[in-house]
């Protein structure tokens, strides 16, 4: 520990999302390997959905908050006074809103800045200088994907110079399909032993498209097979909705935000994700960690997990008869399914796991 780096992870929120997850992982694996590690919330109090998490893993949490509208000018200096207080060696930020207001004071206290952006997030105007001039005061810009990287360099948020590419990761051991749990999961959806389970985990809103996942699966909901989407978010009543009007309300089970996702996953008999833009989206290597044949839409670093023919298939961007088509080859044909979820749990062994993301982030801290 004497030895170890002081590292502060710098997020929006605790709330359930791809880069707080990640985060969390990252931190936890930092710790592990004797790091002082703590976070800052841009949101006080500190109180989402991955807060007890967080506290569970011995990671302490402190909100600084944003004003809910507009520039806050006065949370750069706050956060100046917090790192003046607590000596960082390294500030690690996570997307736009740390990457602006985190960046320029981190490194006015003498530490090391590294930032990760986590998908494709557009921003134009003052947002896009913002963004662009906090990224001078990084030491190095993580892009979670190649794709990310490409949209980066399009938009010049930073130079090349400072720009690499590190993968995410996740703790797949806790992902791995355990038949007792999957049981006890299909009975409390209503499912039997020999129906068959799309699902998908991830939040309810507009770049996730569950509406085109609830349209392409309806035509398939008939007889012993379900639809099941774990997570919340303000499109959640509409998707709804969309049921009841296709006529399906009654073969799709809205989990809501849910903390167990390994044992969602091990309900499931095929994994479905119909976002319209990505960066490297870990519940996909999660499903496949899970022996689960998956079926995505081509988008940002989804290639870049899902072999296509391999461990999954790729299918255009709101091509509702492509994705239908697919899912239901995977219904006709158990076997394949079944190569293709074997497959795909080797894979995700091979290319995520945590200490590899964790050894690539120390290197890249310097």
């Amino acid at each position: 520990m004497d030895h170890g780096l002081r590292i502060t992870h710098v997020l929006t929120s605790l709330h359930v999302g791809g880069a707080e997850r990640m985060a969390l992982l990252l931190a936890s694996a930092q710790r592990d390997l004797g790091h002082r590690v703590d976070v800052v919330s841009l949101e006080a109090p500190p109180d989402g959905a991955l807060a007890d998490e967080f506290e569970q893993a011995s990671l302490p949490v402190r909100g600084i908050a944003k004003r809910p509208s507009g520039y806050d000018l006065t949370l750069g200096p706050r956060l100046a006074l917090h790192f003046a207080r607590t000596r960082p060696d390294v500030v690690h930020t996570h997307n736009e809103l740390p990457l602006v207001y985190a960046a320029p004071p981190a490194r006015a206290n003498g530490a090391r800045v590294l930032h990760t952006e986590h998908g494709s997030h557009p921003a134009s105007g003052r947002g896009l200088w913002l963004r662009r001039a906090s990224a001078l005061t990084t030491s190095c810009f993580v892009a979670v994907s190649e794709a990310t990287a490409t949209f980066v360099r399009e938009r010049r948020y930073v130079s090349s110079r400072k720009l690499r590419v590190i993968q995410n990761a996740t703790d797949l051991t806790r992902f791995k399909r355990v038949d007792e749990v999957r049981e006890e999961t299909r009975r409390a959806w209503g499912a039997g032993a020999n129906t068959w389970v799309i699902g998908t985990v991830g939040r309810m809103a507009e770049v996730k498209n569950h509406a085109l996942l609830i349209r392409a699966a309806a035509p398939m909901l008939t007889g012993d097979a379900m639809l099941v989407i774990a997570g919340d978010g303000p499109l959640r009543d509409a998707s709804e909705e969309l049921a009841r009007e296709l006529g399906v309300a009654s073969k799709v089970r809205f989990l809501g935000l849910v903390s167990d996702v390994p044992s969602v996953l091990s309900g499931l008999d095929v994994f479905a994700l119909s976002s319209t833009s990505e960066g490297l989206p870990m519940v996909l290597a999660e499903a496949m960690g899970a022996s689960l044949p998956v079926v995505a839409t081509a988008v940002g670093g989804v290639p870049r997990v899902v072999d296509e023919g391999d461990t999954g298939f790729l299918v255009p961007s709101n091509d509702e008869q492509a994705l239908r088509d697919r899912l239901d080859e995977l219904r006709a044909d158990p076997s394949l399914a079944r190569r293709l979820g074997e497959r795909g749990e080797r894979t995700a062994a091979a290319r995520y796991a945590l200490d590899r993301m964790a050894r690539d982030y120390l290197e890249a801290y310097g």
